[in-house]
């Protein structure tokens, strides 16, 4: 099948199913992760501020619980998914997000809601790497395809979820989180029944007699995987803008909305063709350093037009990078298989979540610092545009040392690996 098929939800539908069962449900999953995900965090402040009157702090405090257990855990989550199965970690942390958002909907003092909190955010590092190590498993030599797939219904999520929370918020808080339990609940259920338990070709088979390496002295040993990681950390930090820079320069939740819904539609839109492009005419290591040059570039529309602050300049940095991201994800989750060399996926999936939540959180605050300092001029801006430069350099200093180069031997083990069993 053609991967220029337009990307209308037909055509997605069409190429979604050109996939095995597995792997459908896993876009599904995904699918219904971010819409009950999205529909209850972006009101979850104005809940605990208005509804319950806490105090900033307490504010912060509560979702700030949700990101610390969330990154923290991720290796963890990981290096789960490899020893005890994917299956059983990805169902694992939907029941811990049914449970968490549950907790939510009543939860009224200050401990309850951090543990609710932080059950919501151990549920995201149990299930997100044993999900992209199972779609990259189950896809085989299709990887890169099925990631552009996987953002595409990712993206839907981020959309439709709001969407969906601003309705039922509207009749009560409790109501949407109620609903988002029912969501993770049935999403729980489905994958007990019809996900198929895959013997991981990510464990290597030489664990069983003590010749392999220890697991994290294995990934952790992992040197190109590491400036890999580095590298790619500045793109999530200039990511992370849509939700910091940008909103705090359209000082409108209405604006705010619109950036969200440009971000959306453009990954959904442009997700299949973008990446269709990109095999044709490049190679993977070329395309990494294109979206990291791509998303340094979004950053000059704000620092050229209208002082940081104008509508234009922020539509077309929002625009530019959703472009950027639909050109790096599905080659930056294969660039993860293949630095691993197919030997604790999920595990490396962990760590390079972990790493970059780190730098997310070391971005933000030198992004706020930096705001603080200078204002809305075009320092900041060019500042970001400046870091997806430099991280566009650094990928390709590594891709001139073919140290991104995908060795044989790890393309014909994951060829020969089948999934054993049902669920």
């Amino acid at each position: 099948m053609s991967t220029t098929t337009a990307p209308s939800p037909g055509g997605i539908w069409k190429q979604s199913r050109s996939f095995d069962p597995a792997v459908r449900l896993l876009f599904l999953n995904q699918l219904t992760i971010n819409l009950g995900f999205y529909m209850l965090m972006p009101y979850l402040a104005a809940h605990l501020a208005d509804g319950l009157g806490m105090a900033a702090w307490a504010v912060g405090l509560v979702l700030g619980a949700r990101n610390l257990s969330q990154q923290g855990m991720f290796l963890v989550g990981g290096a789960l998914a490899d020893r005890l199965g994917f299956k059983p970690l990805i169902v694992a942390g939907c029941a811990l997000r049914t449970v968490g958002f549950g907790a939510l909907a009543f939860a009224q003092s200050l401990p309850m809601l951090i543990a609710a909190s932080l059950a919501t955010g151990l549920a995201g590092a149990l299930f997100n790497p044993a999900v992209r190590a199972y779609l990259a498993a189950e896809a085989g030599e299709r990887r890169v395809e099925a990631f552009a797939l996987f953002n595409t219904y990712y993206q839907a999520g981020i959309l439709l979820g709001p969407l969906v929370g601003v309705a039922l918020t509207g009749v009560s808080f409790r109501l949407t989180c109620v609903v988002a339990a029912v969501l993770f609940a049935g999403l729980t259920l489905v994958q007990l029944r019809h996900l198929p338990v895959r013997k991981e070709a990510t464990v290597p088979a030489a664990a069983a007699d003590g010749r392999e390496r220890g697991q994290f002295r294995t990934v952790l040993a992992n040197r190109v995987f590491w400036l890999f990681s580095l590298a790619m950390t500045g793109s999530y930090v200039l990511s992370f803008q849509v939700y910091l820079a940008l909103p705090l320069a359209a000082d409108s939740t209405t604006v705010t909305t619109v950036l969200f819904v440009v971000s959306a539609l453009v990954a959904l839109v442009g997700q299949l063709r973008i990446t269709a492009w990109c095999k044709r005419r490049l190679s993977r290591e070329r395309c990494l350093v294109l979206g990291l040059g791509l998303m340094g570039v979004a950053f000059l529309p704000p620092a050229l037009l209208g002082g940081g602050r104008s509508l234009p300049g922020l539509l077309l940095c929002a625009a530019l990078l959703a472009a950027a991201n639909a050109v790096l994800y599905p080659f930056e989750m294969d660039t993860v298989v293949a630095l691993s060399e197919n030997r604790w996926v999920a595990t490396h999936y962990g760590l390079y979540n972990t790493v970059c939540g780190i730098g997310i959180t070391l971005g933000n605050l030198g992004t706020g610092v930096l705001l603080d300092l200078t204002g809305w001029s075009a320092v900041p801006w060019l500042t970001l545009c400046a870091v997806g430069l430099g991280c566009a350099a650094a990928m390709a200093a590594l891709a001139r040392g073919g140290r991104l180069a995908v060795r044989p031997a790890v393309r014909q083990s994951a060829a020969r690996e089948s999934p054993t069993g049902t669920g």
